[in-house]
């Protein structure tokens, strides 16, 4: 088989609705984890609400999560060459350990 067989098997036709290109915003997201999975919450918090509601649940297995630490580590890299440092102006008044812990 040629090399160029063998790379239009291997590509992954993508397609992205509409209504989920558009994007939802996030300011706060909260990880928690069981030995089988991890649970990626996006959450808006809106200055002066005391609640706040979860826009976004990702599920991920451990080995893509790490993928995704990486892949995120690698763009921002990229990112700051290209427009420099990103600056961690203030710690998030939330603590690190804020939410629901996971079990199995």
């Amino acid at each position: 088989m040629s090399e160029e067989n063998l790379n239009q098997q291997n590509q992954l036709n993508i397609e992205l609705p509409e209504e989920i290109a558009e994007g939802t915003y996030s300011n706060l997201a909260i990880i928690s984890h069981s030995p089988q999975e991890f649970v990626v919450d996006f959450i808006r918090i809106m200055p002066g609400m005391p609640k706040a509601k979860v826009k976004s649940r990702v599920l991920l297995t451990p080995e893509h999560a790490k993928r995704l630490m990486k892949a995120l580590a690698d763009n921002i890299k990229k990112y700051e060459q290209q427009f420099g440092q990103i600056e961690d102006r203030e710690a998030s008044p939330y603590p690190m350990n804020f939410g629901p812990t996971a079990q199995a």
